[in-house]
């Protein structure tokens, strides 16, 4: 694989107007507006995976969005590379904090890229993570270097909880069998020290409605008189901290796992500034759960964090009124250990339990998943980790995510197989936020990194 880089090279502008044309495509799945818009994705990414030298592709109807399964097997006596991605994107709001349209893709340097980066809705996350692994199968077919077997599984519904991919996976195990998983919906510490994430937060995510009385009511009339259904519910949502940022719902701390000291002080050996990061959020302090570090509390630490609250009056002027009802979203992430059905039943039941009377309290489970380790002894992992200290010249470093990816609990489960996230985002890259983007740098690089894993993982094969 030694003309990897001058292939790269070549094609570099048709990588980049391939990416772009997949990008103004806005396929938001959590809104019905863009259902025509995710399955013309879908469509896209077939016809991608087509031209790149899958020798079968197919679309697959789920009850959702449909997913695309490509192949092309070269010999059954050869390990097999499952790749996994989604073609959905996060909804773009809120509009008006976008320096350009979200689906309008445009190149703009930055200081973190100074070689330019995309700015677009699913620059990162996660189409162009995912086209790096088209790119990448483009030039193993091309240049006859693909050392094994290799199939696609892209999905349409990763952002609203992947309900449809776990009835695929289930009823299609054969099909998707497998020696290794690779995703890249993952990142890495910088352009200069690559690493790959070795463990992932568990999900649950719940929507909450406090009612009072059965209609508005009048400010100064009732005022004082009866529960306001806004104030209650930010009492009950205050409550779920102490004044040591621990979660207070009983039982939820259980089966949390403790790392030892060695552990957190491998942890500790990633570069990190603290004040970098507090400038780059424009925050004067960092605020969490004490006794840990920032590093720790956004990666082997539960939280909980209300995403959104509504309730009342919210137009121009004033209107002095109790709301009926008020209304919060909020998302625990999880350690492995934690069961997501478990923690949204014990939420559940406490957030019911200090409710005054004059309020009812109605809690609505939306989605979550269970958190995930993979050992950094095994085979997937060093093939990646030779592969990063080829094309970056340093080893990667094994780092513990904050993030969730519901389905590589789902994929150990049912293929009985390991996951490898090899990601090439960074945290600077504004994922789920206005004016996400993705490095041109970081496309390149990893349409170059992905066939030496292809290369390493069949020699450790072996």
């Amino acid at each position: 694989m030694e003309n990897i880089k001058s292939y790269v090279q070549q094609h570099k502008d048709r990588f980049i107007n391939e990416l772009i044309e997949l990008l103004k495509i806005p396929s938001v799945s959590a809104d019905t507006a863009y259902s025509q818009d995710v399955i013309d994705t879908a469509e896209a990414v077939k016809e991608s995976l087509s031209k790149a030298g899958c020798d079968y592709v197919e679309t697959c109807d789920t009850p959702g969005y449909p997913i695309i399964y490509g192949e092309k097997i070269i010999d059954p006596n050869l390990p097999t590379v499952l790749v996994y991605g989604h073609y959905d994107v996060q909804p773009p709001d809120p509009l008006e904090l976008w320096t350009s349209p979200p689906f309008e893709p445009v190149i703009k340097n930055t200081d973190i890229h100074p070689e330019g980066a995309i700015f677009a809705r699913g620059a990162c996350d996660d189409k162009g993570q995912m086209y790096m692994h088209v790119k990448a199968l483009e030039y193993m077919v091309q240049n006859n270097v693909l050392p094994c077997n290799v199939k696609f599984m892209i999905e349409g519904e990763e952002e609203v909880g992947s309900a449809s991919l776990a009835w695929f996976v289930e009823r299609n195990q054969e099909k998707l069998k497998n020696d290794v998983i690779l995703i890249s919906d993952t990142g890495m510490i910088s352009n200069q020290q690559p690493s790959i994430t070795t463990g992932l937060r568990g999900l649950s995510y719940v929507e909450v409605e406090i009612t009072g009385p059965n209609r508005d009511l009048h400010s100064g009339l009732y005022g004082g008189a009866v529960a306001n259904p806004i104030n209650i519910l930010a009492k009950m949502i205050a409550s779920l901290h102490d004044e040591d940022n621990h979660i207070t719902i009983p039982g939820f701390y259980d089966k949390v796992q403790e790392l030892s000291a060695e552990e957190r002080a491998e942890m500790a050996k990633a570069p990190f500034s603290l004040e970098k990061y507090k400038n780059a959020l424009n925050i004067a302090d960092v605020y969490g759960e004490k006794g840990y570090v920032t590093n720790e509390r956004n990666s082997i630490r539960p939280t909980l964090d209300v995403n959104g609250i509504w309730g009342g009056y919210t137009g121009e002027g004033a209107k002095t009124v109790i709301a009926s009802k008020a209304y919060a979203k909020i998302s625990m992430r999880l350690v492995p250990n934690q069961d997501w059905h478990e923690i949204t039943e014990l939420f559940t039941k406490h957030f019911t339990s200090i409710a005054p009377a004059g309020v009812t309290v109605k809690v609505t489970p939306h989605h979550g998943g269970q958190g995930y380790v993979t050992p950094i002894d095994s085979i997937g992992y060093q093939a990646a980790n030779k592969a990063y200290t080829e094309t970056f010249g340093v080893p990667a470093i094994p780092v513990r995510s904050g993030g969730s990816i519901p389905i590589v609990a789902l994929f150990e489960k049912e293929l009985k197989s390991k996951t490898i996230l090899m990601g090439f985002g960074l945290d600077s890259d504004a994922i789920h936020s206005p004016n996400e983007h993705f490095g041109i740098f970081n496309y390149l690089k990893g349409i170059e990194t992905i066939p030496l894993f292809y290369k390493y993982f069949v020699e450790l094969s072996k």
